[in-house]
């Protein structure tokens, strides 16, 4: 049987990645963004904060105490923000959550994993240059790729949700949001088992 995958006691960060600013606030690109202000609405924790190269707060989910995390750094210097803020609070990756965009899932899907690849995700390539170790959790939400085969993702991934899926993309986001109480509270098993529909749970390596 396999054993839960759980972050350790004590604070945990989520980290949301995306750009700052309003002309990325929308894109695919940005939807970890807004899955941490999703949490942030709900658990009252103001993301006023300016530390780390980023825009956070600190409050309580799932009866953890964590820091919610917005790197400004721009997507592609994303470990510059987070690798501090764990050092400051002698964190290991293991403590680390990470909500990102996915290619390689359609829109509305998500998944969750701990450890793997940055599959070319530059803020995942950047976590992985600057964090001692890739076994930080990743919470996945998916934006599909380009409709025509080798289209540009760099301009992909910088364009909005077009209006057909906005509510599926909100949907998601939510969605995201529980997967990350679930994971703080039961682990990386028990989260895989409620929200990877149809799928047998493991720990994604």
């Amino acid at each position: 049987m396999a054993t839960a995958v759980e972050v350790p006691p004590g604070r945990a960060i989520i980290v949301g990645l995306g750009n700052p600013g309003p002309k990325y606030a929308e894109t695919r690109h940005n939807i970890g963004f807004r899955v941490v202000e999703c949490l942030a609405r709900r658990h009252g924790i103001p993301l006023t904060e300016q530390r780390f190269k980023s825009r956070l707060g600190s409050g309580n989910i799932a009866g953890r105490a964590v820091l919610l995390l917005q790197p400004q750094t721009f997507m592609n210097l994303s470990g510059e923000a987070v690798q501090p803020a764990a050092a400051f609070y002698r964190l290991g990756p293991e403590s680390v959550v990470v909500i990102h965009d996915e290619l390689d899932l359609p829109v509305g899907r998500l998944r969750l994993k701990v450890g793997g690849g940055h599959a070319g995700h530059n803020g995942l390539r950047s976590m992985d240059q600057h964090l001692p170790s890739k076994e930080y959790f990743r919470v996945r939400l998916g934006i599909a790729r380009p409709p025509v085969a080798g289209g540009d993702v760099s301009n992909w991934v910088l364009g909005g949700f077009p209006a057909a899926e906005r509510a599926e993309v909100e949907r998601s986001i939510e969605e995201a949001a529980d997967a990350v109480e679930c994971l703080l509270r039961e682990g990386l098993i028990a989260a895989q088992g409620r929200f990877h529909a149809g799928e047998k749970p493991n720990s994604g390596r």
